[in-house]
Formats: C-alpha cells, sequence, structure tokens
C-alpha cells in the first residue's frame, strides 16, 4: 500500500508531460485500502469508458486512455481539463485476486476495485486453551 501513497502527487490540477510530439496527462487518484481490497477513485472528466483502459500485471496497475475535445463550437477562454492522452501506473504490493478486479466510470470517477486474496487479507486466529 505504501508504494501506491507515493506514487501520489501533490498538485491542484491533473499535471502533464511532454512525450515526443504530444502531451500525456496524469489524472489525480484517491487510494483508499481496507481489508479486504484497495480501492482507486480517479477524477476523469469527460472520459466515456470505451476511452479507458484498465490493465494489472505482474503488481502493476496501469490506466491508459484519451480525453477528446469538449464544446468544440465554443470560444475557449480558460481551460484546466486535459485533453489529449493519459497514463498512470501504480505500484502494488498487495497480493491482489486479479479475476475480481472491477472498474466502473461513474459521473466523471473512475474506480478501481482490488480485491486482496484470502491468503494476505488479517483475519483474527482464535486461541484455544487446554
Amino acid at each position: 500500500m505504501q508504494d501506491l501513497l507515493n506514487k501520489e502527487r501533490e498538485t491542484e490540477v491533473a499535471s502533464s508531460e511532454q512525450t515526443r510530439n504530444a502531451v500525456t496527462y496524469v489524472p489525480r487518484f484517491d487510494i483508499v485500502e481496507t481489508k479486504e481490497e484497495i480501492v482507486l477513485y480517479g477524477d476523469m472528466p469527460g472520459v466515456e469508458p470505451e476511452d479507458i483502459d484498465v490493465s494489472f500485471e505482474e503488481q502493476h496497475l496501469t490506466v491508459l486512455g484519451k480525453v477528446a475535445p469538449r464544446h468544440r463550437d465554443h470560444k475557449h477562454i480558460h481551460g484546466e481539463y486535459g485533453i489529449g492522452d493519459y497514463h498512470r501506473e501504480f505500484h502494488v504490493s498487495e497480493t491482489i485476486d486479479v479475476e475480481k478486479i472491477t472498474a466502473e466510470l461513474k459521473n466523471g470517477v473512475l474506480t478501481i476495485q482490488l480485491p486482496k486474496s484470502e491468503s494476505v487479507r488479517s483475519r483474527r486466529i482464535e486461541v484455544g486453551g487446554a
């Protein structure tokens, strides 16, 4: 879990990185951990579910996608929402049940649930007496 927190950036809006001839945006995420799972909440305003690719391989969660231009028929005075490609990667140190990972986009928020495998969940051990 600490690996996830170490990757977080402390910025006001999604930051961008210049790569080759294009800009790649780095969306912001909140990360929550419970006994059963790790949940990520990412800001994805204006993104459609078909424009998001979420993958998990060898303890790396990767979120890729594209934000299409909005308000094409209006004159922009100022814009803070990133338009273009975005990429975010997290290293997950917990053992995750890969078959049970889910992702949902609702109201501009991407929610990714990473259930922990039974073997790493904390549990209470009953102590017997003689």
